[in-house]
């Protein structure tokens, strides 16, 4: 029947998005599927049908999370790099608990706890964001170092607790990048 595999999608879609919120503010170990299955508004019994294991739905909540967050960027975003890096390395990006974050640098330090599942989708989820940094230079290095700082500089902003310096780190990480920028077209090896 049409409706039952409308509802099944939409009762899955929605179990994913809810994971992928909590997943990435709190971590693997600190979200049960009772937690997931609450903000989804659904009951546990549902949660069977759509997944094997927890580890299953993280793995997909990860790929959905990526999905969500590279949804939610500005209208006309990326234009290029530095556009990017001053819309990913934002205070409102690093803040915002309300709507879905970058599960790449949110999530940096739970992966390694994780299955082999679960790396394959945030391998895959890092590789789709370095392809997007590489649509917007000629230089793979210059994609692949602005990556890096753009990631590594957005998770650790978000694990200091002094705003101050996390400011001043995320303003360091846009320079960074912009420098990548305008070494455009030069040898950067």
């Amino acid at each position: 029947m049409a409706w039952q595999e409308t509802h099944k999608e939409q009762s899955k879609d929605k179990i994913l998005k809810s994971a992928a919120m909590l997943f990435t503010h709190h971590g693997f170990e600190k979200i049960s599927i009772d937690q997931v299955m609450k903000k989804a508004e659904l009951t546990r019994g549902a949660f069977y049908s759509h997944f094997s294991s927890k580890s299953d739905l993280y793995a997909q909540a990860i790929s959905k999370a990526g999905m969500e967050a590279y949804k939610r960027k500005p209208v006309n975003c990326p234009q290029n790099m530095k556009d990017f890096a001053k819309y990913y390395l934002s205070k409102e990006h690093r803040d915002n608990n309300y709507q879905q974050p970058c599960p790449l640098a949110f999530l940096v330090s739970d992966i390694n706890q994780q299955d082999d599942q679960v790396k394959e989708v945030y391998t895959k989820t890092l590789k789709a964001f370095i392809d997007q940094a590489q649509s917007l230079t000629v230089n793979r290095e210059i994609a692949l170092q602005s990556a890096v700082l753009m990631i590594g500089g957005l998770a650790l902003s978000r694990a200091l607790n002094d705003e101050k310096f996390s400011d001043e780190l995320l303003a360091a990480c846009k320079v960074g990048v912009n420098s990548l920028s305008n070494k455009e077209g030069s040898d950067v090896s």
